[in-house]
């Protein structure tokens, strides 16, 4: 359907692309992965819209292939006042409207043949997109989402992870035969993620997602595209067979190039001694002989194996602190209530410890934001901040923390640097590196803005974090390189996340929302609780386990063992089988 062939494509300040190639066939069900930053999001809108970008290089799409698109910030026209069922059927009501007006205009009218014509095209147009079957069609989907309670309500009125999901039924229903999803993901709670899981593996088209999501990317895929470096890779199978794929050819490189430097030091040490011979001995024979090994050092230089694609530069994040606190309640929620158009939650009471970390879990809509937002601003009557606590927060709304008209360097002004190279080191950590630094923010791609707000994080050296949602729309790397910060931090931490890993893997228990207030549930009771729903039996574990086993490969790899490395390969292949 879709052929890309030595595609290459650039800003003014950054080279995106260089002979990219990648194909889209049919029964493709397609991740399209990388770091934050590479020009996931560019690509897409090359393929939506060709004509709009200057890109070298051949970009084939069939004549006949249509394209949905689900976007990565959805707007909803909340003037609107569109129930969901009819959001949906939107094509399909619009013919079916123009049918009936065709059939009342010919009850009337005395010349019957043009209009017979419009309604048989209008019938074809009908029964090419489904139309006969699309009440069914669209009850079958909100059920397949859990989502038939949302058949009558207003569009408007939906929350943002709902409208995403309604939007993705809807272009599933319009049955293009390519769908592209930028990150469709991206703030759904753990049900609406597991809907979102469902109509993809019950989707019967072409499609490429861009997503970071390792739950989406372990059950919905059957091939990989990963854009990394300027480079594309292409992978037929499981996202969890590409990286097993990926770390056995890291393993076969690094060990050849590890060879490959030996040689090639040995041969330094013959250069060397050579060298000094001739500088005592002016024999034309001792100058062949070092021209000719200076030669081969050449060569043996030129063979030298590419770095391996797979060793992918992982953000290093850290949580310093400045005040330690002792074990003491840092804050404290009373008698919390929060309403809008209805009431949200009520008699609200927790309190959170100095070393604690806990995550906020409850359904899009249920005032989980608005309550780490009054935590931050304290002012409150039901909330109390210790009077050492300092607080940092990173919102879902990126807006709130970044200023768009800012450079990345400017950003960090009045963040406790002194000079812009000070500034330049520090964000370096972060991935932000060269000419990138003096972009503006409002430039940066969401995952960026996220590492951003991460990196503002981590300078102001807080005792307590509020984190909302500080896992979307990083990719994995940056995620597990976030988890690890969370680990090893020493003070509070506050997270509303629907990431089921960062939230089992990092977390010492969690706050349920329901029945519009909020309890305290240890993690085991939690584990039961999702594994009921969304896992099979022991997977977090096994999951777990198999990132400690690759660990364990990267270490032994640090350390040129290359046989233990092998043997912990064999180790997490089993595991894999048991995914």
């Amino acid at each position: 359907m879709i052929k890309v062939e030595n595609l290459s494509f650039s800003f003014p300040q950054k080279e995106l692309y260089t002979n990219i190639s990648f194909t889209l066939e049919e029964g493709q069900h397609c991740a399209f992965i990388g770091a934050s930053g590479n020009g996931k999001s560019t690509l897409i809108d090359i393929l939506m819209d060709p004509e709009k970008h200057m890109f070298e290089g051949k970009l084939e799409i069939e004549p006949t292939c249509t394209i949905g698109y689900v976007s990565q910030f959805p707007q909803l026209d909340e003037t609107k006042e569109t129930t969901v069922f009819e959001y949906i059927g939107e094509p399909f009501i619009k013919i079916q409207n123009e049918i009936t007006s065709i059939c009342t205009e010919m009850e009337t009218s005395a010349d019957i043949e043009p209009l017979l014509e419009k309604y048989q095209l209008a019938l074809d147009a009908f029964d090419a997109i489904g139309g006969g079957d699309f009440e069914s069609n669209i009850n079958k989907k909100l059920n397949q989402a859990n989502l038939t309670k949302l058949k009558d309500h207003k569009v408007s009125a939906l929350s943002g992870g709902e409208f995403k999901l309604i939007q993705v039924i809807k272009e599933m229903l319009n049955s293009p035969d390519v769908i592209i999803m930028d990150e469709p993901d991206v703030f759904l709670d753990f049900e609406n993620l597991n809907a979102l899981k469902h109509l993809i593996n019950s989707h019967k088209g072409i499609l490429l997602v861009v997503t970071h999501n390792r739950y989406l990317l372990n059950h919905c895929f059957n091939k990989m595209i990963h854009l990394e470096n300027k480079e594309i890779q292409e992978f037929d199978g499981r996202y969890i067979e590409y990286n097993f794929s990926l770390l056995q050819t890291k393993i076969e490189l690094q060990e050849i190039a590890v060879a490959e430097q030996e040689e090639i030091e040995r041969y330094d040490g013959i250069i060397d001694n050579l060298r000094a011979i001739a500088t005592h001995n002016s024999e034309a024979s001792r100058g062949r002989a070092l021209k000719a090994r200076v030669k081969f050092q050449e060569r043996l230089e030129a063979r030298r194996i590419k770095a391996p694609f797979v060793d992918i530069k992982q953000p290093n994040i850290n949580f310093d602190i400045e005040n330690e606190m002792e074990d003491t309640v840092v804050v404290k929620v009373n008698d919390y209530r929060v309403a809008f158009d209805e009431l949200l939650l009520d008699h609200v009471n927790f309190e959170i410890k100095s070393t604690d970390k806990v995550a906020i879990i409850g359904a899009n809509g249920t005032g989980k934001t608005t309550l780490l937002r009054d935590i931050f601003k304290n002012i409150h009557d039901s909330i109390e901040i210790h009077a050492d606590a300092k607080v940092a927060y990173l919102s879902q709304m990126q807006g709130e923390v970044l200023n768009d008209s800012n450079t990345i360097l400017e950003e960090f002004i009045d963040a406790g640097f002194n000079t812009y190279d000070e500034i330049r080191s520090y964000i370096s950590n972060y991935g932000f590196e060269g000419e990138i630094v003096n972009q503006k923010i409002g430039s940066l791609s969401g995952g960026e803005k996220n590492m951003l707000q991460l990196a503002k994080v981590s300078a102001s050296k807080a005792n307590v974090l509020l984190l909302d949602e500080p896992t979307s729309h990083l990719d994995t790397y940056a995620q597990i390189a976030l988890e690890k910060a969370i680990e090893s931090y020493k003070g509070a931490i506050l997270m509303i996340s629907h990431d089921f890993y960062s939230v089992v893997n990092g977390m010492d228990y969690v706050l349920i929302i329901g029945d519009k207030t909020i309890r305290k549930m240890k993690m085991k009771k939690f584990k039961q609780m999702i594994y009921a729903s969304h896992f099979d039996k022991d997977y977090l574990e096994i999951e777990q386990n198999k990132k400690s086993v690759e660990m364990k490969i990267e270490m032994a790899l640090k350390n040129t063992d290359f046989e233990l490395a092998k043997v912990l390969v064999d180790e997490l292949e089993e595991l894999i089988k048991l995914l």
